[in-house]
């Protein structure tokens, strides 16, 4: 699922950013953004993500797999000294250190469990945060530069935590004709749009560093909240200190490698443009035969 997410990321945002930047809340984004390859790929490496993410909130609590979502980063930031070039400071190591410290702390403190159902009171709750979220996010898109990239980021991550406060009961369907029944399913569909809009529109906005972090600390926090109150949730006792420091290490050190990675992506998005109208010169200067 790490490396699932790790792969979707650098893709959908290196999409994001050759896609003209939309000031209004319009689903048709997603439509110009699937005419992009890179999108498409990255669009299946985080289906691939979603499902392994969805198995995982079976048994597993959400504080441990909504960090774990956000730490696909780390390898967002692997590929892109492979791949890409990036360079690796010894700043960002220690970061990836502290990532991987945070992901096993959280395995180790993390407690399986089967979820409990959300009842009535829970669907309702979803379904008016689905509303709240895209009224929020219909206004929030009229910002720009870095505060339109927080507050749509901020959104993006709320609509994804609800998924995933769906998902982890919904994972426990006991027949597949109980799953496709849930209203959850459909409200986790509802919720996982909104939130694949609100962040293609947040990564337009030029700071893919508050775009992610955003999204990153929305995401995590609120699902994790959620689901020891009321998913039923565990920790083994006397862990419930090395769950806490586990958490926090991997969203700081997510954030951290945010910062790091959008100035190499940005200068990478725009040697490639260079390259490209260099290219279309040439073109132009040589002489027809």
């Amino acid at each position: 699922m790490i490396v699932a997410y790790g792969f979707a990321n650098m893709l959908q945002s290196v999409a994001a950013a050759r896609t003209t930047v939309h000031h209004t809340f319009d689903p048709g984004l997603l439509l110009r953004l699937a005419g992009h390859r890179t999108y498409l790929i990255g669009l299946c490496c985080q289906v691939a993500g979603f499902v392994l993410a969805f198995l995982a909130r079976r048994d597993l609590p959400l504080f441990l797999v909504q960090a774990s979502v956000a730490a696909g980063l780390g390898v967002t930031a692997v590929l892109g000294v492979v791949v890409l070039k990036w360079r690796l400071p010894a700043a960002e190591v220690a970061l990836l250190v502290l990532l991987f410290g945070g992901i096993t702390a959280l395995v180790l403190s993390a407690q399986p469990a089967p979820s409990k159902g959300l009842g009535t009171a829970g669907l309702v709750a979803l379904a008016v945060a689905l509303g709240g979220i895209a009224v929020l996010g219909f206004f929030a898109v009229r910002l720009h530069g870095s505060p339109g990239s927080v507050a749509l980021g901020s959104l993006a991550g709320l609509a994804f935590s609800a998924a995933a406060v769906a998902a982890r009961p919904l994972a426990s369907a006991s027949s597949p004709e109980a799953f496709v029944r849930d209203p959850l399913l459909y409200l986790l569909i509802a919720h996982s749009i909104v939130g694949q809009l609100l962040l293609g529109l947040a990564m337009q906005r030029g700071s893919t560093t508050a775009a992610v972090a955003a999204m990153d600390a929305a995401g995590a926090v609120p699902a994790a909240i959620i689901g020891l109150l009321l998913l039923n949730d565990k920790i083994w006792p006397g862990r419930e200190w090395l769950a806490a420091v586990g958490f926090l290490v991997t969203l700081a050190a997510v954030i951290g490698l945010t910062r790091y990675a959008e100035p190499q992506h940005h200068h990478a998005v725009a040697g490639e443009r260079e390259r490209a109208v260099v290219g279309a010169a040439r073109g132009r200067a040589v002489p027809p035969s």
